[in-house]
């Protein structure tokens, strides 16, 4: 069931600010190779999409999306008892949704990709550059959910000080689509509360279409038939201007949707 609700600081909390907890005075600048992304290592790029075992799941390799998960349309979410899940605009057209769990959050962005080739290194690279333009640092790793970007993002705190922002961003290329999470609040720094958000990206079900699409170009979704809008606090970022893009756009908190389990 969806109801209208509006924000509770706990969750905006959590996406926004990633909690006061993990924030940190960020003084120093660095470039790609003080931050540990090495730009000698060999390249990972215009490689044929890795094999999924575990997720996350094309249409075509499950027999019930809708079973347990939200429809929306692009992509179907798990459903977890005392979710809270947002949707996010980019013009007219609904283009990420959000689940934030108490302290922590995950965003699930789904991009169409060319054929033979998984876009998700090249991606990376581009985000990693974006951030160490800004001061940020960004470590690359092979985590759960194969390699992953773990960075601190500058940011300004409330008290106008400069700070960190500690942010997971975890990608997996599948059959003509890249699925894209972006882990924040405590899912970012503690494995305990990772454990569930990393399940949800592993359990989506992302539906393609068959319709041409150019690569990068946003898979788009859609409210469930029965969700109401919750116009309060609307925002939305521009994706060319966001600073998580590497051109493809983290947005900011939009219209959101509650289920209640």
């Amino acid at each position: 069931m969806f109801g209208r609700r509006k924000k509770s600081s706990a969750a905006e909390n959590a996406v926004d600010a990633a909690g006061e907890a993990e924030q940190v005075v960020d003084g120093a600048e660095a470039d790609e190779d003080a931050a540990g992304f090495d730009t000698s290592a060999p390249r990972r790029m215009n490689l044929p999409p890795a094999p999924r075992p575990d997720g996350p799941w094309d249409l075509e390799e499950v027999t019930s999306p809708a079973e347990g998960r939200v429809d929306l349309g692009g992509v179907f979410v798990p459903g977890v008892e005392g979710m809270e899940l947002r949707v996010e605009v980019a013009g007219d057209a609904i283009v990420a949704a959000t689940v934030v769990l108490r302290d922590s959050a995950v965003q699930l962005q789904a991009f169409a990709a060319p054929k033979k080739e998984g876009i998700w290194g090249e991606v990376r690279e581009e985000i990693a550059s974006g951030i160490t333009q800004q001061g940020g640092i960004v470590d690359e790793v092979e985590g759960p959910l194969g390699w992953e970007l773990r960075a601190q993002v500058p940011v300004q705190l409330p008290d106008g000080t400069g700070g960190v922002q500690l942010v997971r961003f975890v990608g997996v290329d599948g059959p003509r689509w890249f699925l894209r999470g972006v882990i924040s609040g405590q899912g970012a720094v503690q494995p305990e509360a990772a454990g569930l958000l990393e399940q949800i990206f592993r359990d989506t079900v992302v539906v393609r279409g068959d319709g041409p699409m150019a690569p990068r170009d946003p898979i788009v979704l859609k409210l469930p038939n029965d969700a109401q809008m919750v116009p309060d606090g609307v925002q939305t970022e521009d994706q060319e201007s966001s600073r998580f893009s590497g051109g493809m756009g983290q947005l900011q908190r939009g219209p959101e949707i509650t289920e209640v389990r």
